[in-house]
């Protein structure tokens, strides 16, 4: 998750069959990725540049091979390297001998001529997966549950069963206990009585949906597992199970694949209608239904696109837009003011009070959204208010044309990874497949 709730709120490699090799280091968070084509054409460039790592004593994490659609009728190649050795070295030599270099490094503070790491395939979901702010028992001396040993332990087992998930595994099945569905069930009676009068039409359209298909009840906690694929059926979107807080560059990077880092711990029973961060009554009740509506799921991803290689100040700013839209938004339909935060959707008096006429009322707009500061432990004064989800989608998409990156990116559902736009032929690629499904649709239109 990307922030508090306020209410409720050394070996060397060798290149596998396929073109593709990977080798877990100890800390592949500190790795530097380096994307290259050879000058030469000639069978053996790759062995040549792999010496070059070999000479300067870097280790390598990962190699991965593929046609360049930068370099015509050229091989591309990605290396994760370790920090080890002398890699700056490394790295000028290479950069000399290739048609096409780039570095993405986690380490991008040290070098101002690195793109800050990001995940270019959905497995790379794993790397930074465990990376959170506290981990189990560790809760702060204000929280509801500080005291309760039994809570602790418990929260401790949460974490646990989430630390060895990997991409592609089931999600981890969780029996809740009485106490736990209790205290769900008494968050679930009160805001069903709310969202026909307060939550925007696209909430109100699927949550009968998930009472059908995925076992929402105040007598049942919903698991992970079936909310996810319902959610894969509709837009595409899953859930990954997390056990805490990621940073803002971590979780928003997930929505760029279309992925929802979600907990699965629940709030702690002795104040069932408030909770200091995300828990599972916040993902199920919150988030979850908004994405299964086309739109927003579109905008929530543009959100995570945009974050991919970004410099700090932009992930910052970003995340603020997060926060004031599926976070703490609000929208217009039909005239009325109507709640889609998720933050919202999942408190019972936030929900009440954004829609009460006492907080300051700004438009969404991520130019002026971006900078405004907020509290996280209370109640927000000033929520921002978008037209329509495919609104403020064309805004978000206009405001990351402003961050300042060398290349473009562009998701491929199809192998569920991350292409970086950055070379003519790509591009040209590109236009071609836009041209080609252009012909499909009016040949469709004259069909009609």
């Amino acid at each position: 998750m990307l922030g508090r709730d306020s209410e409720t709120s050394p070996d060397k490699p060798t290149l596998m069959d396929g073109g593709n090799y990977i080798k877990e280091g100890r800390d592949s968070a500190k790795s530097t990725c380096l994307i290259f084509s050879p000058n030469e054409e000639a069978v053996g460039a790759l062995a040549k540049s792999l010496k070059l790592f070999e000479k300067h004593g870097v280790n390598l994490l990962h190699i991965e091979s593929r046609p360049s659609a930068r370099v015509p009728d050229r091989y591309e190649f990605m290396v994760e390297c370790a920090p080890s050795g002398e890699l700056g070295i490394a790295i000028e030599t290479l950069r000399e001998h290739s048609s096409y270099f780039n570095i993405i490094s986690r380490n991008h503070k040290d070098n101002r001529d690195t793109v800050p790491w990001f995940p270019c395939r959905i497995r790379d979901l794993d790397k930074f997966a465990n990376h959170i702010l506290s981990y189990g028992s560790d809760l702060d001396a204000n929280h509801p549950g500080f005291k309760d040993p039994v809570y602790r332990a418990r929260r401790k087992y949460f974490a646990d069963i989430i630390y060895n998930y990997k991409h592609g595994e089931p999600l981890p099945h969780v029996d809740y206990t009485e106490e736990e569905i209790a205290t769900w069930g008494s968050v679930f009676r009160e805001l069903i009585k709310l969202y026909p009068t307060h939550a925007c039409k696209e909430h109100n359209h699927v949550f009968p949906l998930l009472i059908e298909n995925c076992g929402y009840r105040e007598d049942n906690i919903p698991q992970l597992q079936d909310v996810s694929n319902f959610l894969k059926d509709c837009t595409g979107f899953t859930l990954r199970p997390v056990a805490g807080l990621l940073s803002s560059r971590d979780f928003l990077a997930g929505l760029a694949f279309r992925v929802f880092h979600s907990t699965q711990y629940i709030r702690h029973s002795s104040c069932p209608l408030y909770t200091p961060e995300p828990d599972v009554c916040h993902e199920l009740l919150g988030h979850a239904p908004l994405f299964a509506d086309p739109a927003f799921a579109q905008f929530s991803q543009e959100i995570g696109l945009a974050s991919l290689g970004a410099p700090d100040e932009y992930i910052e700013k970003l995340a603020t837009c997060f926060w004031f839209t599926v976070e703490f938004g609000l929208c217009r339909q039909d005239g009325q003011l109507k709640a889609f935060g998720a933050g919202l959707l999942s408190s019972f008096g936030e929900l009440q009070y954004s829609l009460s006429g006492k907080p300051e009322l700004k438009p969404f707009e991520p130019f002026k959204t971006a900078v405004q500061k907020y509290p996280i432990t209370e109640y927000q004064p000033i929520y921002f208010v978008a037209e329509s989800f495919e609104d403020a989608k064309e805004k978000m998409i206009k405001y990351a044309h402003t961050i300042p990156r060398h290349f473009g990116v562009r998701y491929n559902p199809y192998t569920q990874s991350i292409e970086l736009l950055d070379s003519k032929p790509q591009i040209e690629g590109l236009v071609d497949n836009i041209h080609q499904e252009m012909q499909i649709l009016l040949d469709a239109l004259r069909k009609l």
